[in-house]
């Protein structure tokens, strides 16, 4: 009954997301934007004895990016479910909170690791020369960072009853978790009340993560700026916690 319920949310937001075309031509198009404009812009401006091109330096934080936007934003359904009715029917439906979570979760977590991989299959365009283990690497970090950040847009959705209240928190969510993860400068070159509000953001660590599996050890000073254990740990608890918190949350409202 569990595993039915969690497969039932899965496939049919999956389902909506298929048939939303103009949201994955949206989801695609802002991370290339930054990446091919932003990034090559800016490119001139960095000096080139940094380890890295500053375009390459950047790819993980446009997969974080991708990964940011698709995962919270994925979490709105909750409020349309709000709206029209659908979430109370599955709150009075025989299955547990923790399963009502970890599906709207995992249901993120697809949607943006699609959206991700297809991000990643860029990678030759910018000179980058990954093996398969390493592909294969990126993609099971972008799949466990989309499905903390999910699970952290679901917490935030419990407490908005209207999409326009919902949206409007997010703008002052997205962007300084974006900006304030390592995805366009290094943490450790940030100002010290900067660094700290990076070091308790989940997304640095997975896009630090990313920078593990993808950049050479003698990167310099675009190097990652934590360990791969660090790193890991931070994620799982980070997941582990969002998802309580979502099963508490649900819990009062049932």
């Amino acid at each position: 009954m569990e595993f039915n319920a969690i497969y039932v949310i899965v496939a049919r937001e999956f389902k909506k997301f298929i048939r939303e075309r103009s949201r994955l031509f949206s989801a695609i198009a802002r991370p290339l934007l930054w990446l091919f404009i932003v990034g090559a812009g800016l490119s001139r401006l960095i000096s080139p004895d940094t380890g890295v091109p500053y375009i390459q330096f950047i790819f993980p934080g446009i997969l974080g990016m991708t990964i940011l936007f698709s995962s919270i934003f994925s979490s709105i359904s909750i409020i349309w479910d709000k709206e029209f009715g659908f979430l109370k029917e599955i709150l009075v439906a025989p299955v547990s909170r923790l399963s009502i979570v970890i599906g709207k979760a995992l249901s993120g977590t697809v949607v943006s690791t699609i959206q991700a991989a297809i991000i990643l299959v860029l990678f030759p365009f910018i000179g980058f020369k990954l093996s398969l283990l390493q592909f294969i690497g990126v993609i099971l970090i972008c799949a466990s960072i989309s499905f903390s950040i999910s699970a952290f847009g679901i917490v935030l959705a419990t407490f908005y009853e209207s999409y326009e209240s919902f949206s409007v928190i997010m703008n002052f969510i997205v962007m300084p978790m974006f900006f304030l993860s390592g995805a366009m400068y290094p943490v450790k070159l940030l100002p010290e009340i900067l660094r700290i509000c990076a070091k308790i953001n989940p997304l640095t660590y997975g896009i630090d993560a990313i920078k593990h599996v993808i950049f050479p050890r003698e990167a310099g000073p675009m190097s990652p700026d934590f360990s791969p254990v660090t790193d890991i740990a931070v994620i799982l608890i980070t997941s582990i916690v969002f998802v309580f918190i979502a099963k508490k949350a649900f819990e009062r409202k049932g």
